[in-house]
């Protein structure tokens, strides 16, 4: 069930594909899942369709953005080098910020961002991308998670018996290490997945697919760019580069 050395070191260009082949599933069926959603649960609930497909479009918007500040925060707590890089880091364990309540807050972001990207989708790329993205999520976390256990030990255990996995504890489980956020690096690096929640909500006001999907486009591009710059200056500054 783990990733493989290669699915980890190229889980950028798996994250783009997921994303890359779930949204010409329109070819399938060309109808959205959030007008298609609001239409059978609009009866149901008493709720004008129009008016609840204009707002599952915000709610897509709002899961964009909470999934961009889930990633932000955790990496203001991590360099970009280990964000992005080819290897599992194991040298040490943050257990600072998101970390006190999530051990994979990164992840969790890009589950979150599934959904929300889910209701600009056909109904099929819906279900393709958030089941893509879960099992591949999934498989990485446990390869990081085999990589800190052999590498950390006893200390790894106790954060993973009182930390949540993948969804997370209201509050904090384990008290602050006292590491200090770069807020500044954290929205450098994550600077593509907020290209993605200004993306939805220019949808959402504008219900311009065309001007959505370049800006999507151009922030798949800016992950990748960012992706391979921050592993080529891990290996630069690596020990023996």
């Amino acid at each position: 069930m783990k990733a493989t050395n290669w699915e980890f070191k190229y889980r950028a260009l798996v994250f783009g594909l997921i994303i890359g082949v779930s949204f010409p599933m329109y070819t399938l069926d060309p109808k959205m899942s959030a007008p298609e959603l609001a239409d059978w649960l609009g009866p149901r609930v008493g709720i004008n369709a129009d008016l609840l497909a204009r707002w599952l479009l915000v709610l897509s918007a709002l899961l964009l953005v909470v999934a961009a500040l889930t990633r932000t925060w955790a990496s203001a707590y991590l360099h970009a080098g280990v964000v992005y890089a080819s290897e599992v880091k194991t040298e040490t364990l943050v257990a600072d910020g998101p970390y006190r309540r999530v051990r994979n807050p990164l992840y969790l972001a890009n589950v979150q961002m599934a959904f929300g990207m889910g209701l600009l989708m056909s109904r099929p790329g819906f279900v393709l991308c958030v089941v893509a993205m879960l099992l591949f999520c999934y498989r990485l976390i446990f390869r990081e998670e085999a990589d800190l256990l052999a590498s950390q030990g006893e200390s790894y255990e106790r954060y993973c018996r009182v930390v949540p996995r993948l969804w997370p504890a209201v509050a904090a489980r384990i008290p602050s290490a006292g590491r200090r956020a770069s807020w500044r690096s954290g929205f450098k690096a994550e600077s593509w997945y907020w290209g993605f929640a200004v993306a939805a909500t220019a949808f959402a006001v504008t219900l311009n697919m065309k001007l959505f999907l370049i800006l999507i486009a151009a922030s798949v591009g800016l992950f990748w760019v960012m992706s391979s710059l921050a592993q080529k200056k891990a290996a630069s500054s690596a020990p023996g580069a």
